[in-house]
């Protein structure tokens, strides 16, 4: 086990440039970790948007250096049809191929959840932020002006959700021309800019209680669905318990995620480090198999430490998108009510939906930060997250090897593995009696972590990541 003791450096990581040099022009301006994040995610809402977006929802965690005191809260989507005066029409499904398999999704205004990503946002910078809202919002406003260049990693994205995202409208924002965006070219979203330029000046409100939420609901249901003005107006940001695990002299704290990530770490041997590498694959495997979860997991994260030792994370999705756009701001509406994973039994009109998604931080014996990070990946999340730490708290790697290193991910009786896992390890694996599955080359099916902490920072090349350090 590597106990790291110097102090974790302020800096961003996120899945695309844009979107990190934001949340760092913000730590340069003197704002917090909080602040930062913020102007991260907004920025992503403008430059990954085939992983998230204003429409969508997601989780943050927020470590307290002064205090030491972990946060979480919960601004996930929420189901609709508390005003009850409307019901869903039907969905429409779409095939994605993930992996050559194909999977069945649903979209359309029925697949519609209530968003969380402008009240999340909000309620972080109420309660950790330092500097004017307007001054978060501005660096998203510039990327929704200009546009980005979409990396390859995310053209990769695009072309396994196309039947998602560049259906209806979409077609005209993913694939103008009737060709789909690549590597290289520039994604911009006509209207998006006049939606920050607005949100800036109103807050979060104007999509619950202001303009925008009459727009979404008529939106929405002229699409099927059943939002409705309540669900909006009632819309509130819960703060979630948070659970804790030891690896090794480290304490991992995070939200209880539908995959137990957290569970899952405190369940490892403690004497993981001492273990024969191929032993230990075989130990991590039986603790990490999913049985038959497969889904894509357009998701994305944001890790932000700043120069006071305070972390926040922030993971957000919009599920594939709806395909639902609100007329002339280039903001497509979640489609969570369609991802089938998260569809449980006890979901009701008001509930808040269950996610994969597990933004954590990592303290050391001191109760100082050793790691701030989170993933994209739905079931693939707890993976890459676990052997992220793993890699920097246990192998002592640097953040950037850690999270670029080959996977594996654990599906029934298959071990799905990158190139670059070990031979000796796969070896050991099936001898324990798994099936392997290698895969080609490195895949946005095993995730997307993002993460600043002792081994410096570092995004995921799997979605295009990149880490900046003030």
């Amino acid at each position: 086990m590597t106990t790291w003791t110097h102090r974790v450096a302020p800096g961003v990581a996120a899945s695309h440039p844009a979107t990190a040099e934001a949340g760092l022009r913000i730590l340069r301006a003197g704002g917090t970790a909080a602040d930062a994040a913020v102007a991260a995610v907004f920025a992503a809402c403008a430059s990954e948007t085939v992983y998230t977006g204003l429409g969508g929802g997601g989780f943050a965690t927020y470590f307290d250096a002064a205090s030491g005191e972990v946060t979480c809260l919960d601004f996930f989507t929420a189901v609709p049809g508390t005003d009850g005066d409307l019901l869903p029409g039907p969905m429409v499904a779409v095939d994605v191929f993930f992996g050559g398999v194909p999977q069945v999704y649903s979209i359309s205004g029925a697949s519609v959840a209530v968003p969380g990503v402008p009240a999340g946002c909000g309620e972080v910078h109420r309660r950790w932020g330092r500097l004017a809202w307007d001054e978060l919002v501005a660096p998203a406003y510039e990327v929704a002006v200009a546009g980005v260049t979409m990396p390859e990693a995310h053209a990769r994205t695009l072309a396994a959700c196309a039947p998602a995202l560049a259906y209806g409208d979409g077609a005209a924002i993913y694939a103008p021309g009737g060709r789909l965006l690549g590597g290289g070219d520039r994604l911009f979203h006509p209207g998006l800019s006049t939606a920050f330029e607005k949100l800036a000046v109103e807050g979060p409100d104007l999509f619950y209680t202001g303009a925008y939420a009459a727009l979404m609901v008529d939106t929405v249901r002229a699409a099927g669905g059943a939002l409705g003005p309540q669900d909006l107006a009632d819309y509130r940001v819960l703060e979630t318990p948070v659970d804790h695990a030891a690896l090794g002299p480290y304490r991992v704290r995070a939200r209880h995620d539908l995959n137990r990530t957290v569970d899952t770490i405190a369940a490892l041997p403690a004497a993981l480090a001492a273990l024969p590498r191929p032993e230990r694959a075989v130990t991590l495997a039986a603790a990490l198999r999913d049985r038959g979860r497969q889904k894509i997991g357009d998701t994305t994260n944001v890790s932000v430490v700043d120069q006071a030792g305070n972390a926040c994370v922030i993971t957000t999705t919009l599920g594939l998108g709806a395909a639902v756009w609100l007329p002339e701001l280039g903001i497509n509406l979640n489609s969570m009510l369609g991802e089938g994973e998260l569809i449980t039994d006890d979901l009701a009109p008001g509930r808040r939906m269950s996610s994969n998604m597990c933004p954590l931080v990592v303290i050391d014996e001191t109760g100082a930060l050793a790691v701030a990070a989170g993933s994209a990946g739905a079931s693939r999340i707890r993976t890459a997250l676990i052997d992220t730490l793993i890699g920097v708290l246990v192998d002592g790697l640097d953040m950037p090897s850690a999270i670029a290193r080959g996977r594996f991910h654990v599906v029934d009786d298959t071990v799905h593995a990158e190139p670059g896992c070990p031979r000796d390890e796969l070896a050991a694996l099936a001898e324990a009696g798994w099936r392997i599955q290698e895969w080609p080359e490195i895949d946005h099916y095993f995730g997307g972590v993002t993460a600043v902490g002792v081994g410096g920072a570092a995004g995921d090349p799997r979605r295009g990541g990149v880490g900046l350090l003030l």
